[in-house]
């Protein structure tokens, strides 16, 4: 009895040590199947990392852009405000010019003397030496000649002007260009100097906008539109890429005429300018 029970104690016995070396033997392999080594965790870590940064690369490239369009609206924005005061100004000074030249005319007429009985008679008119009396039946003719000249101007000029603000840059290039060969001595040919350059300007023509404006510049240096005309210029200067001389009219925008709102658009362009070459 005693002999079975020690039997069955040694074979309990070798049985638990051999499943004590099967645990042992597996033990290993369970370690090597566990679901995240530590070599695991490292690589996933410096995975989610380069995912944060390649995230904020990406943010950081989508800000540059925004921020360049809103430049570039901005810039925009500043063109538009600039046409729209011009436009402003150029109906004003339309106005204007058609009040006085009205005005002109009323004075004109009332200043005609009327016929009366007392006037020389026709026949003697054509007397030798009477050169007075020669002069004074054509002069109640010569301010209606006057009038409709400067009526026809005025009717040409707007037709231009209209076609320019239509967006037809090109009939208005030429309204302008007729307008100033048929009127050269017109209050308003300046300021068709100056449109017919905004009208090439607009079709990216900058050399004969160029033109344009520097005549304007040289003949008409006291003009209304001299400010704009120069800020114009240098615009059309950068466009064709001759920075200096572009940079150097701005200058003499922002110098010439401090308190112009031609002169504020030239320091806005020369802040730009700056800010693209110190990058």
């Amino acid at each position: 009895m005693v002999i079975r029970l020690a039997k069955r104690f040694m074979a309990n016995l070798s049985m638990a040590g051999a499943l004590a070396s099967a645990m042992l033997f597996m033990a290993p392999a369970h370690a090597q199947n566990s679901p995240m080594s530590l070599a695991d965790r490292v690589a996933r870590l410096e995975q989610q990392q380069q995912g944060q940064d390649q995230n904020k690369l990406n943010q950081l490239n989508q800000l540059q852009q925004m921020q360049s369009t809103m430049q570039q609206m901005q810039g925009q924005i500043e063109e538009l405000q600039h046409q729209l005061q011009q436009l402003q100004d150029q109906s004003k000074a339309q106005y204007s010019d058609l009040d006085s030249r009205v005005g002109r005319i009323e004075k004109q007429g009332s200043a005609s003397p009327a016929p009366s009985a007392t006037s020389p008679a026709p026949a003697n008119a054509s007397a030798p030496g009477n050169a007075a009396s020669v002069a004074q039946p054509a002069a109640p003719a010569a301010p209606a000649e006057s009038a409709a000249e400067k009526a026809a101007a005025l009717n040409a000029y707007n037709t231009a002007f209209k076609s320019l603000r239509g967006g037809d840059y090109v009939t208005s290039s030429r309204g302008f260009r007729e307008f100033i060969q048929k009127y050269p001595n017109d209050a308003l040919t300046p300021n068709a100097f100056y449109w017919l350059g905004e009208s090439y300007y607009a079709t990216t023509n900058y050399q004969v906008a160029v033109e344009a404006f520097k005549h304007l510049l040289s003949q008409y240096p006291q003009s209304d539109k001299a400010a704009d005309a120069t800020l114009k210029l240098g615009y059309s200067q950068l466009e064709m890429k001759q920075t200096d001389e572009g940079v150097a009219t701005l200058k003499t925008v922002v110098s010439k005429y401090p308190n112009s709102n031609a002169a504020k658009l030239a320091q806005e362009r020369l802040r730009r300018i700056s800010q693209q070459t110190t990058r």
